[in-house]
């Protein structure tokens, strides 16, 4: 068993997985507080690939999508080839019928199913110690709402690691990992 998850770290990882530095990953999420000071799910015509809608704006996916374009991982990209291959894979929430490159990236099932083909999905815990800097979460708030962000360096009360995230009032960083349901932790280094 430990031959066969060696090989498939080594050979089936995708390679981008293996370039992404998790304290980065954190750095550039950072960047972005006080820079993301609003809230905006607009449907927009993006550029392609790479493309963002204006950084003063966004949705909670966006931190996400910008921390790691910043490492080289286009998600707008990679999720766009991802669905157009495998549509079937991804959740129907939307009433869809091919992918559309200017909107899937920035939805957080999507990311899940994304994250998940990649392997990168770990075990949902209750313990801050299982969450790391870098990893991402993604949390039901309720009425069908999701949510996604970076744990961050940094902890709160009790030790609880902060979470870079865009809830509404642009990126901050702040102590809600366990404020809400967790449905999703995601490791895209090792």
């Amino acid at each position: 068993m430990r031959v066969l998850l060696l090989w498939l770290f080594l050979f089936v990882m995708p390679a981008w997985a293996a370039a992404i530095d998790p304290q980065q990953l954190v750095d550039d999420a950072r960047r972005q507080v006080g820079v993301t000071l609003g809230y905006d799910p607009v449907y927009r015509q993006l550029d392609y690939p790479g493309g963002d809608v204006p950084l003063s704006t966004g949705v909670c996916t966006d931190v996400v999508i910008r921390a790691l374009r910043e490492q080289g991982l286009d998600l707008q990209k990679r999720v766009h080839e991802d669905m157009r291959g495998h549509f079937a894979a991804y959740p129907r929430n939307w009433g869809l019928t091919r992918a559309d490159r200017n909107i899937d990236h920035r939805r957080v099932p999507n990311l899940m199913t994304w994250f998940q083909r990649q392997g990168m999905a770990l075990k949902v815990s209750d313990k801050p110690v299982d969450y790391r800097p870098g990893d991402i979460v993604t949390w039901d708030l309720g009425r069908g709402l999701t949510h996604i962000g970076i744990v961050s360096d940094r902890q709160g009360t009790g030790g609880v690691p902060l979470i870079l995230h865009n809830i509404g009032r642009g990126t901050q960083e702040e102590d809600i990992l366990f404020s809400f349901r967790i449905t999703g932790h995601y490791r895209l280094a090792r």
